[in-house]
């Protein structure tokens, strides 16, 4: 893995952490090639139960490093599907809305372009009120391309993600919050998001990844296939070894709970 980009995992919980503080996180080609490289090796470590993304120093993500990227032969061609159905570039934030399991964004300070990008392809993004947010391809001549589009569809109201993109304005973390942007707000937006990874991580591993393969569910599947989805999911949970184990571990934890409200 490239130094810029560290990954650990601790029960169950795996923290992918941009590590370029001298600029601000942006992203540069090794650095892509790491994200994304990161995103499949974690999809297919059964351990992982839960994801944290988050940046070093004062930003989550300043986006693109251009200058970094001008002479890159990636930029060249940008058809060809490298990443099942994205390219290099839309994988960093495509890939973890693909993982299988839950992925949590931790957003302080900027979360410009690719940056915030790479935070819309998190299931969950807290953030601090203070939080500088920006999908500003427009003002370069350009549009956001890290699958932003796909990322943004269904998550804002249609007029709401027009005004992001035609605009390109800086968006604080507040009103980030208010428009869905972001899911909720965070003083400390890493603290609170290996808080939920853990919480989450403590589930178990087949439903979690079941309720992810539910919401991942495309916005025009019919409400028909979606509760047949609902009772296939259902019936291979309630057939597994785990789901008895867990079930029967959650008996014996209530039992417990009306012994002590009986005393």
């Amino acid at each position: 893995m490239d130094s810029r980009i560290g990954v650990s995992v601790e029960a169950g919980v795996a923290e992918v952490r941009l590590h370029r503080p001298d600029k601000m996180n942006a992203l540069d080609v090794p650095m892509f090639h790491a994200l994304a490289a990161a995103a499949q090796a974690l999809g297919m470590r059964a351990d992982v139960r839960c994801v944290v993304l988050s940046g070093e120093g004062r930003g989550f993500c300043a986006g693109i490093d251009l200058a970094a990227l001008a002479n890159s032969p990636e930029l060249k061609n940008l058809m060809p599907r490298t990443h099942g159905e994205a390219n290099l570039f839309q994988s960093i934030a495509w890939g973890w809305r693909c993982l299988p399991v839950p992925v949590i964004a931790a957003v302080q300070g900027v979360a410009f372009g690719a940056g915030c990008q790479l935070m819309l392809g998190a299931d969950i993004r807290i953030a601090s009120p203070a939080a500088d947010i920006s999908l500003m391809e427009m003002r370069w001549g350009m549009v956001p391309d890290v699958a932003g589009f796909a990322l943004l569809r269904g998550l804002v109201r249609d007029d709401v993600a027009r005004d992001i993109v035609f605009t390109g304005r800086r968006i604080p973390g507040t009103e980030a919050a208010e428009l869905g942007l972001v899911t909720r707000l965070a003083e400390d937006p890493r603290a609170a998001a290996l808080e939920a990874a853990r919480a989450i991580a403590s589930s178990s591993p087949d439903a979690i990844r079941a309720a992810k393969r539910m919401l991942n569910l495309p916005p025009s599947t019919s409400n028909a296939d979606i509760l047949l989805a609902e009772s296939v999911e259902q019936t291979a949970l309630l057939a597994s070894a785990n789901h008895r184990e867990a079930l029967a571990a959650h008996a014996e934890k209530r039992s417990a709970q009306f012994r002590d409200i009986e005393l």
